[in-house]
């Protein structure tokens, strides 16, 4: 066992080969009964010591088809959650050491959009990231869907002005929590990296717009999530009054006194599914510009001056859509043109409709459904390099990367997909050191260990000093648009310049992201 203590009291955790865990630490109060979407409140002191040695609660959430039952036989998973809470405001921290070394603090905001997820996952363990690089990894919980974005502005004017951002503010609070707190768990609060992938990303690309948050971190790493926008307010209370019609309720008191399943099945109704809302222009529940916590979008048309001087880490996968329609019923056996019309409809919204064709050019022998597919590709790439540019026009300094790594599993046919950068950039591509990977089907080839060492250690050395650059890698410029020179992780990595340029260029005009 191990201890430590915190500005609400003491906590005790675990040590297991040589990493001190300390989960389900409090970093605000309950939200729950009369603090149900109210911003976060200060953590309640407790006395006595605080046993934080097995996983908290995740926020309740819709549940997620299972993905890949085609890899069943590679035992690849995607749900990895224990049980559901609305008290589940705490963060996870993995140490080396419960000392006063300063290390670098990595700050993981989990994937899942903003209506699913946990910091909790086991492919979210810090273990073998701390052990890698010296570092303190965090993880954090926080409010989901409607708990956490579900505008309430026009239903009231006490205290749930930002409410369409409370979940946004859970994470500036569990930042501050860290910036009062980490010293004592061997880490230094002013080398502070927030870094997350898919919907995380998300959330970093809103954290640096939120003005609240600024000097709460220090570095930032986009992976395959480029926010660029928030929700305008319109789109926010259009999501809100579909959801009280849908409920038949018509006051915020009426709301709390619903139990959460309830909440939750007609949170998925109004978007349209348990991921709804992340294309097209449907109903909407994340991040709003709101005049108080969020006052513009992040990077649109420019970059935010909240942001202004955080070092970005920004890149995307390959084949970013091969995972994200794979759990589509059937689509394996659809003809091109109904997988295109399918996806277009249900999923992506028709806003890439006239891209499509464009690809032709540069993919002449590729049916249109693989075009499609490819345009989904780019609305995350595309929306990475905006980024990049926007904050360069800023004075910012940007790194890109991609990763190309093909996993052989289900012969290939994934490609670069989704997700494959976390269990790299987390070293947790192998069962050692008591991690499971909940991906291991993925992370089976022989150029696996080399790719972790080059992306986690690159992640590491940003996280230290804000560069990637470390001796496993060629030389990494920043990127500039006169270049726009990318790490490509790969068989071999390398930078390339402007990969797949023809294809960037299909975009001018367009911002892509999420």
């Amino acid at each position: 066992m191990v201890e430590a203590l915190t500005t609400s009291g003491r906590v005790r955790g675990a040590a297991r080969n040589g990493i001190a865990t300390f989960r389900g630490i409090p970093y605000a109060a309950p939200p729950i009964a009369g603090l149900r979407f109210l911003p976060p409140q200060l953590a309640n002191p407790w006395p006595g010591m605080l046993d934080v040695t097995g996983q908290a609660a995740a926020c309740p959430q819709p549940a997620l088809p299972r993905l890949f039952d085609k890899l069943d036989s590679a035992d690849v998973a995607t749900k990895f959650v224990e049980r559901y809470d609305e008290d589940c405001l705490t963060v996870n921290v993995f140490t080396p050491a419960v000392d006063s070394v300063a290390r670098p603090v990595m700050v993981w905001l989990h994937g899942g959009w903003f209506s699913v997820g946990s910091g909790n996952e086991p492919c979210y363990d810090g273990s073998n990231l701390c052990r890698a690089g010296d570092v303190v990894v965090v993880t954090v919980n926080h409010r989901l869907g409607a708990l956490g974005f579900l505008s309430l502005a026009d239903h009231s004017d006490d205290g749930f002005e930002s409410s369409a951002n409370h979940g946004l503010l859970d994470i500036v609070e569990a930042l501050k929590w860290v910036r009062d707190n980490i010293a004592e768990f061997g880490g230094d609060p002013s080398r502070v990296t927030v870094f997350g992938e898919s919907g995380g990303a998300a959330k970093v690309s809103m954290l640096l717009g939120v003005p609240q948050a600024r000097g709460l971190f220090h570095r930032a790493i986009v992976q395959s999530g480029p926010m660029l926008r928030a929700v305008e307010p319109e789109r926010a209370k259009a999501t809100t009054e579909a959801l009280f019609a849908k409920l038949g309720v018509n006051s915020i008191q009426h709301l709390r006194e619903l139990p959460i399943s309830t909440l939750i099945d007609a949170q998925s109704v109004v978007l349209g599914g348990p991921l709804g809302g992340l294309y097209g222009e449907g109903h909407r529940m994340a991040p709003a510009v709101d005049g108080r916590v969020i006052n513009q979008h992040p990077f649109a048309p420019v970059a935010s001056p909240a942001g202004h001087g955080v070092p970005l880490l920004i890149g995307s996968c390959r084949d970013e859509a091969s995972m994200l329609v794979a759990a589509v019923p059937g689509i394996d056996s659809m003809e091109p043109e109904r997988k295109v019309k399918m996806l277009a409809d249900n999923v992506f919204g028709h806003t890439l409709d006239d891209l499509v064709e464009c690809y032709a050019a540069t993919r002449p022998t590729s049916s249109v459904a693989d075009r499609f597919l490819a345009a989904v590709t780019d609305q995350i790439r595309i929306g990475g390099i905006t980024m990049a540019e926007r904050a360069t026009a800023a004075g910012g300094q940007v790194h890109m990367y991609r990763v190309d790594h093909v996993p052989s599993v289900y012969g290939g046919k994934l490609g670069a997909p989704h997700t494959i950068d976390v269990g790299f950039a987390f070293a947790n591509t192998s069962t050692g050191a008591g991690i499971t990977s909940p991906n291991r089907g993925l992370y089976q080839d022989r150029d696996v260990p080399r790719l972790s060492e080059e992306i986690s250690g690159a992640w590491i050395a940003f996280a230290r000093n804000g560069d990637p650059n470390h001796r496993a890698l060629p030389t990494w410029p920043d990127y500039e648009t006169d270049r726009r020179s990318t790490m490509i992780f790969g068989p071999q990595s390398e930078i390339v310049d402007d990969p797949d340029g023809e294809e960037r260029e299909i975009w001018h005009g367009r911002e892509g992201g999420m």
